[in-house]
Parts: structure tokens; C-alpha cells; sequence
């Protein structure tokens, strides 16, 4: 690794808001601020580099009306189901039914001109194109399902383009790069800096592609408020480079001599801007186990043993690569804190693996561990049943078990019937994590085991079901 300089100045990200959005001299006193935000700027989007259709800002946050609640439930709900489902979901969607990953660039300039261009032209696909191949594998994976089950629930219009979303649209234009403020990270990443060009949002609610329940109550909600339904805004690049000191930063990775710009360094670059923190010098290298039941236990006992650097390890080095780089920080953090081991030791854990998505889902179906001087505590998985044992004491539950002490204490807004049948399916299904493998080793990953767990609860919604949580939100 290459000790990268330090003590640099994080400026504004792609995508970020706060104190670096400065109106724009030029603009027309007086002007509307779109969608209750201040006059050319943008609200935050969690995808910094994708298509805006996932802004959460879009909807007002202002009192609620007494006799609004019921539909202002829905729009709330709608927009988090949208930033869940939809954060960059046109691209990642386009992007995993592509056969290959497309060449990169060969520049960090190059790589983020290119992403940001097709975005402004329209062009999804060579957008999905240039991102960093480990990251848009997962996101292309899992967002590609959400699109499916959003359509199925009847969120999403049927007529709805994953490769040309309407209603919301972000151009940049004249983009400029310094290359020689370009920051190396390390010997695989590089921060290029933004120091020109326009980014312009231009956004109408009545032409987002859902299903015409869920816009109408949309745009009900802005026009209650006082806010328009259709706006216009854009940003001078280098204004807001002036006023901030600091170009817009967009953190590239080499894979096998090409450029791709990243997500996930993106965001911890600004992670560690905002806390005022350089990249380590160092990285921790990813250390796999032989097989999905070997990498699951290791990650289960390093958890209990509050070992940071093996839980880092242990994660995909493709997907997760920015974690093995922010790793070092991560582990200091963790001793600062003051984490120790729990003492408790794994004698004993079984899965049971199926082919999921991208990788294998490792179901834990035993597990036995001692809980230094307090006993054994094991538990094992029959059908929808779990027997669980201690201190000489033996209790078997069951789906339905669980499913009534689920509905007893659930705080929402669906009905106990399905409260019911999605408890008693999961008890079925088992809760496990699911392992990717890269050249030969397994891995843990995260985001794929939220991603397929959220999954299978949106599969045992009903359109009514999901209605009915966005209701209560």
C-alpha cells in the first residue's frame, strides 16, 4: 500500500448537502425553492453517483394536518419503500442483466466523467457500466429483485422503464477535473476532483412512474403543502468550488488497470471527511475459510470475541473492499471503545446451504457454545421448530409460537393473519448469512444477507399487506 497524503481537505461530495450548497448568485431573487429545500439545492441522495429518482427530499416535511394522516402515512411510507427499493434502482437494475462488467476507464478522471455524463445524457446502461464491478454486482443483484417485487406489490406503475425512469431527471454538463489535485489513497484507489460544470435537477411528480394511487397521494401531499409538483434547479460547480474551497470529490477504484468510480469509497471518503480522519496507511487483508458453514462460525466467534480485524477479514474483499482499506480505523475505534471478549466459545455449528442469489445462504440449523462458567447453550432446527437447551432445562418452539409472541408484541400497521404467516414461514426458512467465494476462499456478506432477508418478507406481502404498512408509517 502506498501512504497516501495526508492532512487533505475533504470538500463537497457528489450528491452531499449541507454547508457546501450555496445558492447561486445568478439565480432570480425570489426564486421557489423546489420541494421545500433552499433555492439550488439538492436534497441528499443515499446513492451519491446514481440517478436521482430515489431523492427522499421530494416529499415536504412539514406539520401534519390533522385530517391528513392516513395519507400522509402513505407518502411517507412510499418514499421509504422508494430509497430502499429505487436508490439508483434504474441502473443497478440495467446493470444486472448486463453478461459482463464493460471496461473501465483509463483514468480516475476519465472514470467519473464517464459515469456522470451517462447519467446526464440518460444513458443508464453506460452508467451501470462504469461502476466498480464488486459493488455494482450486489447492488444489480438485490435491487433487480426489489424492482420485481415493487411491480408485484403494486408500487411501481406495470408500465414502469427500469431503463428510462420519468419524473425525476439529474444533468451535469461541462464537467471539469484537476487532474493534478487527483488524491491516491492507496495503490488501488484515487479521489478525482470535480472543479467545474452545472448540475441541474429537474424533477415532476405527476410523471414518477408508480402506480397511480401512490403518485396521486404524492403529489396530494406537496400541493397540501403549498409546494409545487414540477421544479427546476441547477448548481454552478465552480461556484460552489469557490465558496467551499474544496472540489467536489468522487472516489475512483483500479480493477485490473481500468478505473471505476465507487460507491462505497465515495461514501467513506466523505465518512472521513466529515470526521475529520485520513485513510489509514495500511489495509487488512481479506482471509477467507474453506467452506460457508467454516466462514459462518468464524465470523459468529470472532463477533463474540470482539475481533474486529478477523470480522473484517472475513468479508468479501470484492464487494467489501472498503472495508478491508478503512479496516485499521475500524479496529482502533473498537478499542477505544473498550470492546472485550464475552468468553463465549463455539463448540458445535452446523448449516444447511442453498444456492441464493450471487452466493450461498448458510442456514445455521445447530449451534452449541460454553458460556465460561455459566453452562451450555445450544439450540437445534427441526422443520419450523427449534429446540433450545440450558442449564439442564429443555424447551422446544415452534412457528406458531413464535408467530403468537410476534402478533402479541407487534407496534404496526399489519394484520395479525400476516404477522402470522410471515413468522411462520422465516421459522421454516431458518435465519443464516450468505457467503460469497472469491478465488476459492468464502466470505460473509453483509449486504447480500440483509438484502435476501429483506426479500423474503416483502415475498409474503399481499399489495394489501404493503398498502397497510404504509399506511401505519
Amino acid at each position: 500500500m502506498t501512504t497516501p497524503e495526508y492532512g487533505h481537505q475533504h470538500g463537497p461530495q457528489f450528491g452531499q448537502q449541507g454547508p457546501q450548497h450555496v445558492p447561486d448568485p445568478n439565480a432570480p431573487t425570489g426564486a421557489p425553492a423546489p420541494y421545500g429545500y433552499p433555492t439550488n439545492q439538492f436534497p441528499q441522495s443515499p446513492y451519491p453517483h446514481s440517478t436521482p429518482v430515489t431523492q427522499p427530499g421530494i416529499v415536504p416535511q412539514q406539520p401534519e394536518p390533522e385530517n391528513k394522516g392516513r395519507k400522509r402515512g402513505i407518502v411517507v411510507g412510499l418514499v421509504i419503500a422508494l430509497v430502499l427499493a429505487l436508490g439508483g434502482g434504474a441502473t443497478w437494475w440495467v446493470l444486472s442483466e448486463r453478461a459482463s462488467v464493460a471496461s473501465g476507464a483509463s483514468s480516475p478522471e476519465e472514470a467519473a466523467e464517464r459515469l456522470l455524463t451517462a447519467v446526464g445524457n440518460g444513458d443508464l446502461l453506460g452508467a451501470a457500466q462504469s461502476l466498480a464491478p464488486g459493488e455494482a454486482s450486489v447492488l444489480g443483484d438485490q435491487l433487480q429483485e426489489a424492482f420485481t417485487e415493487f411491480r408485484r406489490l403494486g408500487m411501481l406503475s406495470q408500465d414502469a422503464d427500469p431503463a428510462a425512469f420519468s419524473g425525476i431527471t439529474f444533468t451535469a454538463e461541462n464537467l471539469q477535473f484537476d487532474p493534478a489535485a487527483a488524491e491516491r489513497i492507496n495503490d488501488r484507489v484515487t479521489v478525482a476532483k470535480l472543479t467545474g460544470g452545472t448540475f441541474t435537477l429537474d424533477a415532476d411528480l405527476t410523471k414518477l412512474p408508480l402506480a397511480p394511487e401512490y403518485r396521486d397521494a404524492l403529489v396530494a401531499a406537496a400541493q397540501a403543502d403549498g409546494k409545487p409538483t414540477a421544479e427546476k434547479a441547477s448548481v454552478d460547480v465552480a461556484t460552489l468550488v469557490k465558496q467551499t474551497g474544496s472540489p467536489i470529490r468522487i472516489a475512483t477504484v483500479n480493477v485490473d488497470g481500468e478505473w471505476y468510480p465507487s460507491l462505497f469509497y465515495t461514501v467513506a471518503d466523505l465518512a472521513l471527511g466529515d470526521a475529520g480522519m485520513d485513510w489509514p496507511s495500511t489495509s487488512i487483508p481479506a482471509r477467507g475459510a474453506d467452506s460457508p458453514t467454516d466462514a459462518v462460525r468464524d465470523l459468529v466467534q470472532a463477533a463474540l470475541d470482539a475481533d474486529v480485524q478477523r470480522v473484517i477479514e472475513l468479508l468479501p474483499p470484492d464487494e467489501m473492499g472498503v472495508a478491508h482499506d478503512v479496516g485499521p480505523l475500524l479496529v482502533q475505534a473498537a478499542k477505544l471503545k473498550g470492546a472485550r471478549p464475552s468468553g463465549v466459545r463455539i463448540l458445535d455449528l452446523q448449516t444447511e446451504n442453498s444456492d441464493v442469489t450471487g452466493g450461498t445462504l448458510a442456514t445455521i440449523t445447530a449451534l452449541e457454545v460454553d458460556m465460561q462458567g455459566q453452562g451450555r447453550f445450544s439450540f437445534s432446527k427441526n422443520g419450523d421448530c427449534y429446540r433450545v437447551e440450558m442449564a439442564g432445562q429443555s424447551k422446544q418452539l415452534c412457528g406458531a409460537d413464535l408467530a403468537a409472541a410476534v402478533v402479541a408484541n407487534a407496534d404496526s400497521g399489519t394484520s395479525p393473519e400476516t404477522l402470522e404467516r410471515i413468522t411462520g414461514v422465516l421459522a421454516a426458512q431458518g435465519v443464516g448469512l450468505v457467503t460469497t467465494e472469491v478465488d476459492g476462499k468464502h466470505y460473509v456478506s453483509p449486504l447480500r444477507t440483509v438484502g435476501d432477508l429483506g426479500m423474503r418478507l416483502y415475498r409474503e406481502l399481499t399489495p394489501e399487506d404493503f398498502k397497510a404498512m404504509l399506511e401505519f408509517n
